[in-house]
């Protein structure tokens, strides 16, 4: 069946910022939940070409299938049935890796299934990032099990047919509730639970065995379900951490333009603090209402970043950047501490940024905030949020022993974060 690696892209961000922003490149949506729609809305480098923990063939692959036990070898004639042929009226979504489509297994696919509506994401033989992130995604999704990362529950290789099977995501991406007209604003209590449940994702990936770097923390990559719990999806850019005495693992410059970290982008030095910058942006996206790069605002305005960052830290300012459709529904105390914690994600200094398990901590508090009928109005003559003493952000690793034994990933080879973070504190 040959080798995974034939298909590669060969376009490259290049080191520069600027010229990073003047690459354009486009990369459509690849949204796993129910309301996607086929859009192009963000700039993405190509597949990395050297992932170390990915393997690097069909037999390879074959070999570390028998570790995913809990993961389903479909068969393409499965897949053709539960999603009627891959009828055009079953499409969820396009993105650079394929189509995504809705489908739905039970035992009339395989005897012993449970039934569960899922999505099917096909890749596209004509595109350029397809079967290095396949392999990637199963191999990382395959080893990995957490509440706030998308399931995955099966796979198809055959011939040149490559497919991914995952859980359903009725909501839909962050993207669509936040930058979607139509649609109805989101809470802050809402808000505030999408920001801590993608964070614990994100510390999890961080703080396992062997560490991962996601590399692509955006809003169109966090899934939300019925509830609004939010999940991260679309791991064909993660990356194994550094082990050992490493501080960073250098690889090409990739994810997407407006959330990449700047050292990263100009260095392609990786850490984990570079998915705290992503992380930052994406907070400010969740507070402000607006996107990190929109072009059809003034020029000064465009970068959310450049614009929002230097409000952050001044209490008279920061809440002039507050979404207005959130139409002062919020407590005021809390909106100060999420925005003194985007200000330190956003460090240029990624050792002043905090480790994401300190970012838990810090939103954890946050979460009885307002966002319900019984919210205190940022107008209200009280603040009902008791604010306790924000932690500093410690230079030692929480890892992630109380998420269940399921959660932990199996990699035989274990090792430490990159190198603890000078201490500060969210003000």
């Amino acid at each position: 069946m040959g080798n995974c690696g034939t298909r590669e892209e060969s376009a490259v961000i290049s080191n520069a910022h600027h010229q990073v922003q003047q690459q354009g490149i486009s990369l459509p949506n690849r949204n796993l939940g129910g309301d996607a729609k086929r859009q192009h809305s963000h700039s993405r480098s190509t597949s990395d070409l050297s992932e170390p923990s990915t393997p690097r063939n069909l037999e390879d692959f074959r070999k570390n299938a028998v570790l995913y036990t809990h993961i389903i070898a479909f068969t393409l004639f499965e897949l053709e049935t539960i999603t009627k042929s891959f009828r055009s009226d079953y499409i969820l979504g396009e993105g650079g890796f394929g189509t995504v489509y809705k489908g739905y297994i039970d035992e009339n696919v395989r005897v012993g299934l449970k039934s569960l509506p899922v999505a099917v994401k096909v890749l596209n033989k004509e595109g350029l990032q397809g079967h290095r992130e396949w392999l990637t995604e199963v191999n990382f999704l395959g080893q990995l099990r957490h509440p706030n990362l998308v399931k995955l529950i099966g796979y198809c290789c055959e011939d040149d047919h490559r497919l991914l099977v995952y859980e359903f995501m009725f909501r839909g991406s962050l993207e669509n509730h936040l930058f979607r007209k139509a649609t109805i604003p989101l809470s802050w209590a809402t808000r505030m639970m999408i920001a801590l449940g993608a964070a614990k994702g994100l510390a999890f990936l961080h703080n396992a065995e062997r560490p991962v770097i996601y590399r692509d923390f955006k809003t169109s990559n966090i899934l939300l379900d019925s509830d609004y719990t939010a999940k991260l999806s679309d791991f064909g850019l993660a990356k194994a951490g550094p082990q050992g005495d490493e501080t960073h693992v250098s690889t090409r410059v990739m994810g997407t333009y407006g959330y990449a970290a700047p050292e990263y982008v100009m260095t392609g030095h990786l850490t984990a603090r570079s998915d705290v910058y992503s992380f930052g942006v994406v907070l400010l996206e969740l507070l402000t209402g607006r996107k990190s790069v929109d072009k059809t605002r003034p020029s000064k305005e465009q970068n959310l970043v450049d614009w929002a960052r230097p409000k952050l830290n001044d209490k008279r300012k920061m809440l002039q950047i507050i979404d207005p459709r959130l139409d002062n529904q919020y407590s005021v105390r809390a909106a100060q501490k999420a925005c003194s914690l985007a200000y330190y994600c956003l460090s240029q200094n990624p050792k002043a940024r905090p480790l994401m398990s300190d970012v838990v901590e810090t939103l954890e508090p946050l979460q009885s905030s307002g966002g319900s009928a019984n919210e205190t109005s940022s107008t209200g003559s009280g603040v009902r949020f008791a604010m306790g003493r924000v932690p500093d952000y410690r230079t030692h690793h929480r890892y992630a022993g109380s998420l269940g034994a399921a959660a932990g990933c199996r990699s035989p080879n274990p090792n430490c974060s990159p190198g603890a973070p000078a201490a500060c504190r969210v003000r």
